[in-house]
């Protein structure tokens, strides 16, 4: 039988429900920041991994399928067609951060790089 945290995993998150999930201690998850790299260093959420889209196919048996993995990008659209990379390399629990940095930084979540 499947684990009923896992199997609920959502393909979308709110930001506020990724901070809540770091906050109480429950990582286990890979941030993952599809944005170009100079975008990237300029502000990112804290702990989140450069994969630029471009290199997330070749880059993904580098990560580990079991983990949640939370992805955003320059765009929802662009987070999606991440996540939709992600799946089709066999990976289950992917989740895009909707609305992204901006997002992560309005619900008041860690940023380096600014």
């Amino acid at each position: 039988m499947e684990n009923t945290l896992l199997s609920a995993f959502a393909s979308q998150s709110d930001a506020h429900d990724l901070k809540s999930r770091l906050e109480w201690g429950q990582p286990g998850c890979t941030i993952i920041d599809v944005r170009d790299r100079p975008t990237y260093n300029h502000g990112h959420i804290t702990g989140a991994i450069p994969i630029p889209l471009s290199d997330l196919t070749k880059r993904a048996s580098s990560l580990v399928k079991k983990r949640d993995i939370y992805i955003y990008g320059e765009s929802d659209e662009q987070s999606a067609h991440a996540a939709q990379t992600l799946r089709e390399a066999g990976f289950a629990h992917v989740a895009t951060i909707t609305g992204g940095l901006a997002a992560w930084t309005a619900a008041g979540g860690a940023v380096e790089g600014v």
